[in-house]
């Protein structure tokens, strides 16, 4: 299910005093079962973007492709059965969590398919347990009695029970201590693993965004600053700090050990390969 965002653009309030250009004649292409990463400051215009994938938004000028359709020359009925192919896990969806037991949760999506209650216990089993939650220990307990990391695997839980092929996921980490941040990301490297599915996670942290995608897509003012392998993005250590953002902290290492030793690769933000990289280099007793 290839994305095509074409000439997009978005005017908040157009023609009030409160006239904002949120996004500004955006182009990009996202192919079947690419991991993305949506980077960018506060502002920059990430969330308008991922509203439009799936038709939450209706853009100023400009329009998205999804499997080569125009999606908002679509009727309502077409939109509503688009949504469950491209599922957006907006930020803090814990919040959105409702019902009295985990399995009505995450059942409430596909119940309203009209699908059989055989079809959907077994999507409420499959989902959790693709979140990591065994479904005989989780399924009657109240969301709201769980930590903030289950809470949240509750919540994505709900909205891969719908099957989407691909998952947009705002900034979830948000919020999460140190071990649910963890939690949160693992399961979704694994989700990716698993299903081979297209998702593009929306984050500030270059490090998370580096270690995970094929490709980050850098957002400034509303336009596209890079889209390219994070490899090739974070070379550009200047421009990304120019509009608010920085290189993971071992891209500063090696562009610094670089300085010294010119043979070192300082194309490098994974501390995996920054290890093997200083190895090559410098020897085993420099790591």
């Amino acid at each position: 299910m290839p994305i095509e965002v074409k000439d997009l653009s978005h005017i908040y309030a157009k023609g009030s005093p409160f006239e904002y250009q949120a996004l500004d004649n955006v182009n990009f292409t996202i192919e079947d079962g690419e991991f993305i990463g949506l980077i960018g400051h506060t502002g920059s215009g990430k969330s308008t973007l991922i509203q439009h994938l799936n038709g939450l938004l209706n853009p100023s000028s400009g329009t998205v492709y999804v499997n080569g359709e125009d999606i908002f020359e679509n009727s309502k009925e077409e939109l509503a059965k688009l949504r469950l192919k491209v599922g957006i896990v907006f930020q803090y969806p814990e919040q959105q969590l409702f019902e009295e037991t985990v399995f009505k949760d995450v059942a409430f999506g596909p119940k309203n398919l009209g699908i059989s209650d055989e079809e959907i216990e077994e999507r409420v089993k499959e989902s959790l347990e693709a979140v990591g939650l065994n479904y005989e220990e989780f399924k009657d307990k109240s969301p709201f009695e769980l930590s903030g990391g289950q809470m949240r695997r509750v919540a994505i839980a709900g909205v891969i029970a719908m099957r989407p092929e691909v998952l947009v996921l705002d900034e979830p980490t948000a919020g999460l201590d140190p071990a649910g941040r963890d939690e949160v990301l693992k399961l979704i490297e694994d989700l990716h693993k698993k299903r081979n599915n297209t998702i593009i996670l929306v984050t500030h942290n270059m490090d998370d965004a580096g270690k995970l995608a094929d490709k980050l897509l850098v957002m400034d003012h509303g336009k596209i600053k890079f889209f390219d392998t994070p490899e090739n993005v974070f070379d550009h250590v200047e421009e990304l700090e120019q509009i608010g953002l920085a290189a993971p902290q071992v891209t500063y290492l090696m562009k610094k050990l670089k300085e010294k030793f010119p043979d070192i690769n300082d194309k490098v933000y994974r501390i995996e390969d920054a290890r093997d990289e200083i190895k090559r280099v410098l020897g085993e007793s420099h790591v």
